[in-house]
């Protein structure tokens, strides 16, 4: 597995290597030990899965708070997503700052999103199914969001109506939003 990380401190891409053959392939997607040695540990406790029907459904920017601030890992199994992490924490030179990577079910790589960064995705194509490991439960007391369109962070996304839940047409933008993360 190759770990790329990006510009944002804590933030990677997981690139696992794929063997393939005329009856298909294998990957490793997930080897604590190998993150142990590029110095990544989080305790996974939970595997979430989402399905989404139609091309242009965005989810998020979700985050959750201290002291249930999760760390996710992120990956697609069917169809692709266009997935966006924001740098909320506020002492982080790159507060405010985003990244989007394209994740597939072709490409196999994993978005390794720390606490502190407000997580969301827009599906490429229909039937696109998402999991992701999570160091904290959910808590609905501790969960929060940004405006995916917030027009500071301008957010480059594949689309410009995209199918979004009524609580994430909701959410403020990050100036108004409550954070409280430390870098």
């Amino acid at each position: 597995m190759k770990i790329i990380p990006l510009f944002m401190k804590d933030a990677a891409i997981l690139e696992p290597k794929v063997y393939g053959d005329h009856r298909g392939y294998f990957l490793e997607s997930y080897n604590e030990r190998l993150l142990l040695d590029h110095g990544i540990h989080y305790d996974f406790i939970q595997d979430n899965q989402s399905l989404s029907a139609e091309a242009g459904v965005l989810r998020g920017l979700h985050y959750q708070l201290h002291p249930k601030a999760q760390t996710k890992l992120v990956r697609v199994i069917s169809g692709a997503v266009y997935d966006v992490i924001v740098d909320i924490r506020s002492a982080s030179p790159t507060f405010g700052q985003w990244k989007g990577v394209i994740l597939s079910e072709y490409n196999q790589r994993q978005l390794l999103v720390p606490q502190g960064f407000a997580h969301g995705f827009c599906t490429l194509v229909p039937h696109t199914k998402v999991v992701y490991k999570v160091d904290a439960y959910y808590s609905p007391e501790h969960d929060r969001g940004i405006l995916w369109n917030d027009p500071v962070l301008a957010i480059d996304w594949p689309v410009t109506e995209p199918i979004l839940s009524d609580k994430d047409q909701k959410h403020p933008v990050l100036r108004d939003a409550e954070l409280h993360f430390d870098e």
